[in-house]
């Protein structure tokens, strides 16, 4: 009957060899998480733009055309002055709005890869605990 041969505990060449190892593949991992956020916030961040730049062109588009059928229609019932001056400030109201959403949509994207942040801090936890 043959006694079953244990294998040699790893030598610390090896074990260092595999933390290098390790601690390479994590911060590879770290970096591609990185990169997968900021691509996900660049994404709202031009979105939020281009809602934006809509809103601005759009306004541009009609407000002139609608602005000059309203005075118009208006200013058939009171002074062209007046009319004009009540249209703008509809238009002003509009374009209110439509800042204040496109606005309220930028503070929605964060410039800051959180999640990353935090998987780093818990990579820096875990490699103090390996030192002691």
């Amino acid at each position: 009957m043959s006694t079953p041969v244990e294998p040699e505990p790893p030598t610390l060449g090896q074990l260092v060899g595999e933390i290098g190892e390790d601690m390479s593949r994590l911060f590879r991992q770290e970096v591609e998480l990185a990169k997968a956020e900021i691509r996900q916030e660049a994404g709202k961040a031009g979105k939020a733009a281009g809602l934006l730049g809509g809103a601005g062109f759009a306004a541009a588009m009609t407000a002139l055309l609608v602005t000059l059928a309203l005075v118009f229609g208006l200013g058939a019932v009171i002074g062209l002055g007046w009319a004009a001056l009540i249209v703008a400030a509809l238009w002003a109201g509009a374009g209110a709005a439509l800042f204040t959403t496109g606005k309220a949509r930028l503070r929605q994207v964060s410039p800051k890869p959180e999640q990353t942040i935090e998987t780093l801090k818990e990579d820096a936890r875990w490699a103090r605990n390996l030192t002691r």
